[in-house]
């Protein structure tokens, strides 16, 4: 587990902003809980970090992060959302907001606090009441055909990953192909093939994620809103 202590890293000079808020979305198995551990792993030993895992009847994601020991178990909290993924991240924030904000009375000055949405579809996007910027996971099993399928998710996200390249070859996959459609839907937001056995991936992730609070931190960095979910419904709605 790094050895990070709530009064390390209170670096900041007087006035910065409250902590960089990251959205973390995507479809259910594309790998959004090993994202949040791997950026963990990466960035504790030098930024003030904690997470807020969304479960609709679980803490699951949560138990996860803390087996893995990537962060003092208290820095990661968990929001059960009893309804669909979306609700709790795009039209009621109030319990990821609350549990943001406590771990930041807790544990501030923090600099980063990732928020992992419940695994939901391709429009799926965090209001920006609640996230300053978001990143889309969609991944290689799931079909080289997704990035072109759009949504907002994919469409408008700061940073959208195509995740578990390394398994591309199992899986018939072309990932240059996919990440060329994935620009292209993207009109030049910026996109990155990611896989857990790849350093240099890994790297990149990281130093988009140290660039982006580095902006936030000088008050450049302006959040944007992907767009509203599409209309949709699930079979558990009345």
């Amino acid at each position: 587990m790094p050895d990070q202590q709530p009064d390390q890293h209170h670096h900041r000079p007087s006035g910065t902003p409250r902590a960089l808020r990251l959205g973390v979305a995507g479809p259910v198995g594309t790998g959004k809980s090993s994202i949040l551990a791997t950026l963990c792993r990466e960035l504790a030993g030098e930024l003030a970090m904690a997470v807020v895992t969304n479960d609709i009847y679980t803490d699951e994601d949560a138990r996860f992060l803390r087996s893995a020991g990537v962060l003092p178990t208290e820095r990661i909290r968990a929001v059960e959302t009893g309804a669909c993924p979306h609700t709790a991240i795009r039209d009621d924030v109030s319990a990821n907001l609350d549990a943001v904000e406590d771990l930041e009375e807790a544990f501030g000055p923090l600099d980063l606090v990732l928020v992992e949405s419940g695994g939901d579809n391709l429009t799926a996007t965090f209001s920006p009441a609640l996230a300053d910027a978001q990143l889309f996971c969609i991944d290689v099993a799931g079909g080289g055909d997704v990035a072109r399928k759009g949504g907002p998710g994919i469409t408008g996200a700061d940073l959208l990953i195509v995740n578990k390249t390394d398994l591309a070859p199992h899986v018939e996959v072309d990932v240059d192909a996919m990440v060329a459609d994935a620009r292209n839907a993207r009109g030049g937001l910026p996109v990155l093939a990611l896989s857990r056995k790849d350093p240099a991936s890994i790297a990149e992730l990281a130093d988009w994620v140290r660039s982006l609070l580095a902006r936030h931190q000088a008050g450049t960095h302006v959040p944007t809103d992907p767009g509203p979910m599409a209309p949709h419904s699930h079979s558990h709605d009345s």
